[in-house]
């Protein structure tokens, strides 16, 4: 089998070699396309022994091989293609935003109506230790949540719209920080809070962005929930 090789390639001019410019050109392709594979094929059969012509059996498992390998190499491609296409975010799916909350990182967040604010810690490990701290437009400390020792991931608090002496805060907006620790060691962690959606900006180019209030502009990728 190799030798029918070799001298198939013998007759399209290739030398299989071991030499260094062998080698070179191998590096620079290392693969045949199907076109190649024809062009063997077609030689293999202008050059068989006419009184001991190519197995047809054989041809056929060649044939079937390559027809195999294009058809992985183009179902991949369709693949990649459509991987490409639920990725992406569509006009109409930033636009079904507007008008809904959504959970995202953040540090200013507004009351609801009717008062208090809810939110969320992302922790990246484990910690002994959360807290989230509640201030004012003005920066004074509002109110102080312990929510004690959390796994990781995303750990969700509700504020009762109180200060530390049980007067309403308000309707905000508020700033809120947060903090995480695991023995004392800083666990790195990310405050969420819910805003609205108030605008999407639909870009020539790109995807879609959010606009929301207190936040600027918000990747869709960027929303962890949508309320």
């Amino acid at each position: 089998m190799a030798s029918t090789f070799d001298s198939t390639l013998t007759s399209l001019g290739i030398n299989r070699s071991t030499s260094s410019t062998a080698a070179t050109a191998t590096a620079k392709s290392s693969s045949l396309g199907t076109s190649d594979f024809l062009k063997l094929l077609t030689a293999q059969l202008q050059n068989q022994d006419p009184f001991s012509p190519t197995d047809n059996s054989q041809m056929v498992a060649q044939l079937a091989q390559i027809t195999s390998t294009s058809g992985i190499a183009d179902m991949g491609a369709t693949l990649k293609e459509i991987q490409t296409k639920l990725g992406a975010t569509s006009t109409s799916d930033a636009l079904a935003y507007v008008g809904k909350t959504i959970l995202t990182e953040g540090a200013t967040a507004y009351g609801r109506s009717s008062g208090g604010l809810a939110g969320a810690v992302e922790l990246d490990g484990d910690a002994t230790d959360v807290t989230v701290s509640i201030r004012d437009a003005n920066g004074q400390v509002l109110n102080t949540l312990q929510l004690g020792a959390q796994k990781a991931g995303t750990v969700s608090y509700d504020w009762d719209g109180k200060t530390a002496d049980g007067t309403e805060a308000g309707t905000g907006p508020f700033t809120v920080a947060v903090s995480a620790a695991n023995a004392g060691a800083k666990v790195i962690s990310r405050g969420l809070v819910w805003a609205p959606v108030a605008a999407v900006s639909v870009p020539a180019s790109g995807s879609p962005t959010l606009t929301v209030p207190g936040l600027g502009t918000v990747a869709v990728s960027a929303v962890r929930q949508v309320g």
